[in-house]
């Protein structure tokens, strides 16, 4: 089946269950103004980001493919991307952390396909256009910061998440919707509002993907990097806020040099941000993340790992020592006096790996109903089994159909018959089966010989845990897209003869056929029939100003009557600037 998308030499290595998320750029659904105020941002943050963001920057926007003159197609970002190794996909809005992560770790940028409207022109609480492409996309330029980015996703699409962190996503996801949408009815932004600040204030203890996240807060969309007395901006959110770009300079801001501890830092979306960490440089932001992955389950696995997996609710997967992995739901893990694991559980559709790839003939049809396993050392024998060859099998009596007994340091004790044996290539064994089979920790019954034949997963540790599976192949529908959809905006009448204009004043702009009588007759209309509008009058302005035209001086003066209006002062004046 052909996807729904353009492929590319980047896109084309992306996991089948990750094109779910993919949507086509509604291009066609952009309005002249949404047009217009990309232009206006953009040329209003180039001309001030020249002095406060990272030298990469200015130099990025040509590099992703990105003009100020018009919102970017996706087609032609990627075609240009790709000459950096990355590519770039038109999602709806916010997509689960891990499925952002994982994007991330396959080179590919996630890119929100709406565009902010006028009313939201210096920030929007939702996802946008100009935030994924004209933030996100320039810095990636920069191949330290690229690599810090693929990494990050790698380690964050195995970070473990807790249901509440769910809940949040959801609730950012529709507060950002309704907010972003002037159709929305205050009620509605309202209760939203409401969830979102419930729940910030009552997630417990953080999870891995929250601390992650907030780490990813603090760095990819709100990071400075330098001096901590003058930074630069680098972080999406400043660099594709004009409100926020400004404001973060101010001495108020705190200004802190980024560790560790911003990974306990959390944050509001809704307001803005009482202090930023500022990193010395890219690669000081790769020292950080690999701190930060030496505390999370992927590296140190034991009973913590698997803890926070039957926590979170969420198919995850172990390794154990000799390479085997095993994904699942993993719901009961059994613990000896010192804490230690001695036999995990899955319930569900278990899936057996090694090295990523599922191992033939244990797929989830074949363990469609769970999965357990001992962990550890036979009693009384030093050797682990994952070590013994051939010859030490035979010397401990462990022959293929004959009946043997097999107690663990643990005190779980297995009687079956041996029927095969699975070796990884570098010599472990993995995998041992056995029928008539039962195994039990001291009254307990972990299985029957009536349950069929049981796989032994062998392994003396847990060495890893992370979320999702080991081969991706071995599950379907992975990752649910949310059921909250972005709203399409309704325009009334009145609005749509105002984009007209909008259009009309684009194409003179790009045709370069101004005349006065056609700024007049816009400029009349807009005096008459549309005076909330601030933006066409100073696009007007600046073709009054291009052509010599004597209208200039009308719609000057109307602009100035216009800037009394809150808060149409700064936005007017910014973009009086560029025209003078």
């Amino acid at each position: 089946m052909n996807p729904h998308f353009e492929l590319n030499e980047v896109t084309k290595k992306l996991p089948k269950h990750l094109h779910k998320f993919v949507v086509k750029q509604p291009y066609e659904e952009y309005t002249p103004q949404n047009q217009a105020v990309w232009r206006y941002v953009m040329r209003t943050s180039v001309d001030y980001l020249k002095q406060v963001a990272h030298e990469s920057y200015v130099e990025g926007l040509e590099k992703a493919g990105i003009s100020v003159e018009s919102i970017p197609h996706m087609e032609g970002m990627n075609r240009i991307l790709k000459q950096i190794g990355w590519a770039a996909v038109s999602v709806d809005g916010f997509i689960p952390p891990n499925a952002f992560m994982e994007f991330q770790a396959y080179n590919v940028l996630v890119i929100a396909s709406e565009m902010r409207t006028i009313d939201h022109v210096e920030y929007t609480p939702a996802p946008d256009i100009i935030h994924e492409a004209a933030g996100h996309a320039p810095i990636i330029a920069n191949l330290e910061y690229s690599e810090y980015l693929r990494r990050f996703g790698e380690i964050g699409s195995k970070a473990i998440s807790s249901p509440k962190d769910d809940e949040m996503y959801e609730a950012i996801r529709l507060l950002s919707i309704l907010k972003e949408n002037p159709n929305s009815t205050q009620e509605e932004i309202d209760a939203a509002q409401k969830q979102v600040e419930y729940l910030q204030d009552n997630m417990g203890e953080l999870s891995e993907m929250a601390r992650l996240r907030n780490l990813h807060w603090w760095t990819v969309e709100y990071g400075l990097i330098g001096d901590l007395d003058d930074p630069k901006i680098y972080g999406a959110g400043l660099l594709s806020s004009i409100g926020e770009s400004k404001d973060c300079m101010r001495s108020e801001v705190k200004k802190l040099l980024y560790t560790l501890e911003a990974a306990d830092q959390n944050f509001d979306i809704t307001k803005p941000q009482p202090q930023l960490f500022v990193t010395p440089d890219f690669a000081y932001l790769i020292m950080v993340l690999d701190e930060f992955a030496s505390t999370m389950a992927l590296r140190t696995g034991g009973a913590k790992g698997i803890r926070k997996l039957i926590n979170s609710n969420k198919l995850g997967t172990v390794e154990l020592s000799t390479g085997i992995q095993i994904s699942g739901l993993f719901t009961n893990a059994i613990k000896d006096e010192d804490g230690k694991v001695v036999y995990i559980q899955t319930t569900g559709p278990t899936a057996l790996s090694n090295r990523d790839k599922e191992l033939i003939g244990h797929g989830t049809k074949y363990h469609a109903e769970g999965f357990g396993c001992p962990i550890g050392r036979l009693k009384g024998i030093n050797l682990p089994i994952e070590d013994m060859s051939p010859r030490d099998l035979r010397a401990y009596g462990i022959h293929e159909g004959k009946m043997i007994s097999l107690e663990f340091d643990s005190g779980v004790i297995l009687k079956g018959v041996p029927i095969t044996g699975t070796r990884s290539l570098r010599g472990k064994i993995l995998l041992i089966t056995f029928k008539d089979c039962t195994v039990t920790y001291k009254d307990q019954v972990l299985f029957h010989p009536d349950w069929g034949v049981y796989d032994m997963a062998i392994g003396k540790e847990l060495v890893s845990a992370y979320a999702g599976p080991a081969d991706p192949e071995s599950f379907k529908n992975l990752a649910k897209v949310s059921e909250t959809k972005t709203a399409k905006i309704q325009y009334s009448v009145k609005e749509k003869e105002l984009y007209k204009l909008y259009a009309s004043v684009r194409e003179m702009r790009e045709s370069e056929s101004a005349t006065s009588e056609k700024l007049e007759s816009i400029f009349n209309a807009l005096t008459s029939e549309h005076t909330n509008d601030w933006l066409l009058p100073l696009e007007v302005y600046e073709l009054a100003v291009a052509n010599d035209l004597s209208i200039q001086k009308e719609v000057l003066t109307y602009l100035e009557i216009l800037k009394t209006k809150e808060p149409l002062q700064k936005l007017i004046e910014n973009g009086l600037k560029l025209i003078a």
